[in-house]
């Protein structure tokens, strides 16, 4: 292990998703292919949100938002983890792991401020349609996704910045496939009571208050499905609705499970597996039930696809 003054570590090692070399080569290959996938699905939404002007609505311009953190999301970590399994080199630098950190904390915050959003977009589509190209304006729309990238980015600093002053000068050993918080302070020589604590409460904030206004939103829209008096109305609105909800209830449960505790209480063997459900799955699902299960898409992407074709 590199040291320098009081034998502070200067670098990290993370730890391999499997120890066999079986196992290495069937997990390079899923991810690599989970990746692949991930990328190719939210690129199409992005260019057919984009491409396609009947999409040009406020539900599609945050749609390829979404995608495009998704994109940025997975690329974080996984593109690293693929790395190590094929190289097996799985050291990190310091200045490397608090940049990881960062981004995936920035990217986590950020689609905890823009599904909320979403959810307010489809309440007023549902529950106040004669309003809703009133409030969602181009503007507002902007605006609004701009404050998301942004508060998200500004939210995840505070807890780098202090993470960056603590020392570790023990064992240099991440128990995680990637830079987390709770791996981290468990690594630190000096009391992280404190940081813990902030952590903590931003943490709570963030996904709490994230996750309250979203479901909010949703059960506002529920009871308003309910109400419709046609069987081919209530049928497609509860099939968007249920879409919608399963990529929120996956990435809540999960986040929430493993952040809005104390980082002491932890179960270290549990959030490894549940960090494979927001850091790769969540990604690769949402543009399969967000948009290549709509309509709507669907069409736009095959008459994208028209006009290319030779």
């Amino acid at each position: 292990m590199q040291k320098i003054n009081n034998s502070q570590v200067t670098f990290f090692t993370l730890l391999q998703l499997w120890g066999s070399p079986a196992g290495q080569i069937s997990f390079t290959m899923s991810f690599t292919i989970i990746y692949v996938l991930t990328l190719s699905g939210n690129l199409i939404i992005i260019i057919v949100c984009r491409v396609e002007k009947s999409l040009y609505t406020p539900m599609y311009f945050f749609l390829s938002h979404l995608a495009a953190l998704e994109i940025c999301y997975i690329s974080v970590t996984v593109p690293k983890m693929i790395h190590y399994s094929v190289s097996g080199d799985g050291s990190i630098s310091f200045a490397a792991c608090l940049t990881q950190l960062y981004f995936f904390g920035s990217l986590g915050s950020t689609e905890c401020f823009l599904l909320p959003l979403m959810a307010y977009d489809r309440y007023l589509a549902v529950c106040k349609p004669l309003h809703y190209y009133s409030l969602m304006t181009s503007q507002f729309c902007s605006r609004s996704a701009g404050c998301c990238w942004s508060f998200g980015f500004i939210f995840t600093m505070s807890s780098v910045l202090l993470i960056s002053t603590l020392k570790f000068c023990g064992s240099n050993h991440i128990q995680h496939f990637f830079c987390d918080i709770s791996p981290l302070l468990k690594l630190s020589c000096t009391d992280v009571r404190h940081t813990e604590t902030l952590i903590f409460l931003l943490a709570s904030f963030t996904l709490l208050g994230s996750c309250l206004t979203t479901l909010l939103s949703y059960l506002m829209i529920l009871s308003t499905v309910l109400s419709i008096s046609t069987q081919s109305g209530r049928g497609r609105a509860s099939a968007t609705f249920a879409s919608h909800l399963t990529v929120v209830t996956i990435y809540y449960s999960t986040m929430i499970f493993v952040y809005v505790r104390p980082t002491t209480t932890s179960t270290s063997s549990l959030n490894k597996i549940l960090s494979v459900l927001y850091t790769v799955l969540t990604p690769l699902l949402n543009p399969f039930i967000y948009a290549l299960k709509n309509k709507e898409v669907m069409r736009a992407l095959w008459k994208v696809k028209s006009r290319f074709k030779v």
